[in-house]
């Protein structure tokens, strides 16, 4: 195999959502899902080699000064969008164009895509009960990703804020900040991978810490608290989620413009026009 490793392809297909959202999907887009599905698994089978070589023995983190050693050793930086970056030893592939009037959706279908992460933190959202603003909160609080990583809770809102409830923006804006604060009676753990991704001595700059401090005492401190918690428990590679159950809460709370998002002159709409058309050079 390419990969190294057997592929189940019935748990490919399933992870997408099933055969018809695959054949939907253009080439470049399953190529694209087919290589994020066998890192994942790759991930997986590392890690637990890893614990067995090790002999169960606690995972060691890298320092913050380690990882900033590595900035020197990549072609790109990492707060690059997805859309801006190949796979690993990969171009990037040529995109789908969109609608002339593109929704919410085409952007899921054609820039999103697999979106795997932000559907099962809504789907558990809305198994658990969460409100309406904070389910499609949770839809929506990392598709920012694809255009900026760095504070990409404020970019988040920014993106979608003409166009979603207050207590949605404010709860993809602040799902940020909470994610580096542990809150155990909400069943919300700071992540192992945060130790990974920024070192394990970390300390959250001065915004991230006035903005905890704000919200600690917010009346609306628990929508993006929830934000985290179904955020924390969405990363299993085997899920079968769908937009489908979404679709109806998209329509309820999510102000579709007319002219299609990205050409409605709103003050974010350069932004989706970016998400759209990201091999523009200027």
């Amino acid at each position: 195999m390419p990969f190294g490793f057997e592929i189940d392809r019935r748990a490919f297909i399933a992870s997408l959502g099933g055969p018809a959202v695959v054949a939907a999907m253009s080439h470049e887009a399953r190529a694209d899902a087919l290589e994020h599905y066998a890192e994942t698994k790759l991930e997986e089978l590392a890690a637990q080699n890893q614990a067995a070589l090790a002999g169960q023995q606690a995972e060691k983190f890298p320092t913050v000064a380690e990882i900033q050693a590595q900035i020197a050793t990549r072609p790109t930086r990492r707060g690059a969008g997805s859309l801006f970056v190949a796979g690993r030893g990969e171009n990037v592939k040529i995109l789908e164009r969109l609608p002339e009037k593109p929704t919410l959706l085409d952007f899921f279908r054609l820039r999103f895509q697999p979106a795997n992460h932000v559907l099962q933190s809504a789907t558990r959202a809305l198994k658990t009960g969460m409100k309406e603003e904070v389910i499609l909160a949770c839809l929506l609080h990392d598709v920012v990703l694809n255009l900026i990583k760095p504070d990409h809770g404020w970019w988040g809102a920014q993106l979608v804020e003409p166009y979603v409830p207050e207590k949605t923006s404010f709860a993809i804006r602040y799902h940020q900040t909470l994610r580096f604060y542990a809150d155990e009676e909400a069943g919300y753990e700071y992540p192992d991978s945060y130790h990974r991704t920024f070192g394990v001595d970390y300390v959250p700059p001065p915004h991230i810490q006035a903005t905890y401090k704000m919200l600690k005492n917010h009346k609306w401190y628990m929508e993006p608290r929830m934000v985290t918690v179904n955020d924390l428990y969405s990363f299993d590679p085997k899920a079968v989620v769908t937009i489908d159950p979404f679709v109806d809460i998209i329509g309820r709370h999510f102000k579709q413009p007319k002219e299609g998002l990205g050409n409605d002159n709103s003050p974010v709409a350069h932004m989706w026009r970016t998400l759209a058309n990201p091999d523009n050079p200027l």
